[in-house]
């Protein structure tokens, strides 16, 4: 039997604000003598806000109440209450998200927002759930072994995903964004000029100042450098030390690794029409270089080995992603031991590596102990809630399965003295079987066991109710980096 999640997407943009929702449909897809396969079978959009301004009382400071009005119209506007979401994601985004009280005003949303909706700040979702929302990750999957990338370029950076065979497998972000520059067309001054920007126009001999007269020719060579630093950063061209000392400027978070060549492209954000060719006649009509930026990437010849093709989404696809593709569903054989433990938001990730999984799990209780020591809460504290990942073997027998279970309990002896929940999620399909023994070995203890999800260290995981008559959860991976 199908069963229906009503989804939210809060895009709190450096420029603009947006809110969708989306209903999604749930289905279990495999035959009745089967084992439970429950999936995202429908996905689809039942309402889209406008595009706003997002409001902000200064240059670092977001109107929170001016935010959180706009949001509240957006309901309205739908006929929906905040309780009939449950699911969805608000997304702080770009340099919004380095704005003083950018982690209260996120906090506020999340609030109103329904039970389980995330909250995050932070490149690497941001930029998965663009390629999502503009189709990226959809061309990609129908695509196999080729490598398609999407830059989403938004106000103040621009976000790149590259997904192969329809799964991420790299991100990246850089402070380039059509707002980085600020332009007064009638009067022909610039207003706010980002550092790095008048940085980087002081390697081009050009002088980049707030209260500087506008010289259109001086813009275009900027853009067009940045354009290239777009490029090289995909590792479109060969770099040398100069386009390497530029690249460390722009980039903000990791930098692509370079391991997956990209041979297709997609573009999306609030600068991406203007890089189809559908941008305003007056480039400074929005009192910046985002139509400049734009025409520059779509005229940059580094661009030109590489496929580009037309997203579904551009301005949109940041907060589409949100609402209707921020959701993941676990396997259909997991454990919860304690139904009332959920939802679970922020929880941290501890990773085993390979090695800490070799020889049979021989390492793994001395390997874990040591690691989860990084979760205490102070000298003297306790530990905070953690989600423990592994591998885990693949068809194993039920022996090997309680063997694994009694590793982990000794690795998390000292975790377990002060905390009453055990997560533990594994990308191997054994979560039911491996619940269960740990359930028999810690009775006390709320056990939650989850399959075929894949976290990294560094990630934060929230878990929602169940759904499918209790067979799977919802699951999100995000990281929450919040900048100043």
């Amino acid at each position: 039997m199908a069963e229906s999640l009503t989804s939210v997407g809060i895009d709190l943009g450096t420029t603009t604000t947006q809110v969708v929702f989306s209903r999604l449909t749930v289905e279990n897809t495999a035959g009745a003598a089967s084992v439970p396969r429950v999936q995202i079978v429908e996905k689809k959009i039942i309402h889209q806000g406008g595009i706003h301004f997002t409001p902000l009382l200064g240059p670092s400071v977001i109107d929170a109440e001016g935010v959180l009005a706009l949001v509240e119209g957006e309901y309205r506007d739908a006929g929906l209450k905040p309780s009939d979401v449950s699911a969805g994601a608000v997304i702080i985004t770009g340099e919004t998200a380095r704005k003083e009280n950018s982690e209260k005003v996120l906090r506020t949303l999340s609030g109103l927002a329904g039970d389980f909706v995330v909250a995050t700040a932070g490149s690497d979702l941001e930029s998965i759930l663009a390629g999502r929302g503009a189709g990226t990750a959809r061309m990609s999957k129908n695509s196999p072994g080729r490598a398609l990338a999407n830059l989403d370029i938004g106000g103040g950076t621009t976000n790149i995903a590259v997904f192969l065979d329809g799964l991420p497998v790299e991100t990246s972000c850089l402070d380039i964004g059509g707002r980085q520059i600020m332009v007064d067309g009638p009067k022909g001054f610039y207003g706010r000029v980002s550092p790095k920007y008048a940085e980087l126009g002081a390697g081009l001999g050009l002088r980049f100042e707030e209260g500087g007269r506008v010289d259109r020719g001086d813009l275009d060579r900027l853009c067009g450098r940045l354009a290239e630093i777009l490029a090289l950063s995909l590792g479109l061209a060969p770099v040398s030390d100069r386009d390497r000392r530029d690249l460390e400027l722009m980039i903000t978070a990791h930098p692509l690794a370079g391991a997956t060549p990209v041979r297709g492209l997609t573009f999306s954000g609030g600068v991406a029409d203007c890089v189809y060719g559908a941008g305003p006649a007056d480039p400074f009509l929005y009192g910046d270089v985002g139509p400049l930026l734009g025409r520059a990437v779509a005229r940059c010849p580094m661009f030109r080995d590489a496929e580009i093709l037309r997203p579904l989404e551009t301005i949109r696809a940041t907060v589409v992603g949100a609402g209707s593709n921020s959701l993941e569903l676990s396997g259909s054989t997991v454990t919860v031991s304690h139904p009332d433990v959920l939802p679970l938001k922020n929880v941290p990730i501890l990773k085993l590596a390979a090695e800490d999984e070799a020889d049979d799990h021989r390492y793994l209780s001395s390997r874990l102990a040591e690691k989860v020591s990084w979760f205490r809460e102070g000298e003297d504290g306790g530990h905070q809630t953690l989600a423990v990942a592994l591998k885990g073997p693949r068809n194993p027998t039920y022996e090997k399965v309680v063997g694994l279970g009694d590793k982990l309990v000794e690795g998390l002896d000292y975790y377990l003295s002060d905390n009453d929940v055990l997560i533990v999620v594994v990308e191997n399909d054994l979560a039911k079987s491996l619940g269960q023994a740990l359930s028999a070995a810690l009775p006390d203890k709320k056990i939650v066991s989850l399959d075929t999800v894949m976290v990294e260290n560094g990630d934060y995981i929230d878990i929602g109710l169940p759904v499918a008559g209790g067979r799977v959860v919802p699951v999100v991976v995000k990281t929450l980096v919040f900048g100043r």
